[in-house]
């Protein structure tokens, strides 16, 4: 199975300021995903890591980053819906 980090596509918005945000995710959370899924694999043996997919994390770091990743997910599905059942018929988002 691929791993979802590494092939997951980021859909953001621009908030009224110019800032870029994941969908469903709020500017904080964006941050946080950020940092977690930009970490470098923690060092093996480290007392502050689990091991989790096939690399050490810091301990929750890979249980938050899912979490945030299943909240832009969810979003971006209903989001995507939405676009759809906007247009009209026989157009394509892609």
């Amino acid at each position: 199975m691929t791993e979802l980090r590494y092939n997951a596509p980021r859909r953001y918005f621009v908030d009224a300021i110019g800032r870029r945000v994941l969908i469903g995710l709020t500017l904080e959370e964006t941050f946080e995903f950020e940092r977690l899924d930009s970490q470098p694999p923690a060092s093996v043996g480290d007392k502050k890591t689990t091991r989790m997919n096939d690399r050490d994390w810091p301990v929750g770091g890979e249980q938050r980053w899912l979490e945030l990743y299943a909240k832009h997910e969810g979003a971006w599905k209903v989001w995507m819906a939405q676009r759809r059942a906007e247009q009209p018929e026989g157009f394509s988002l892609y």
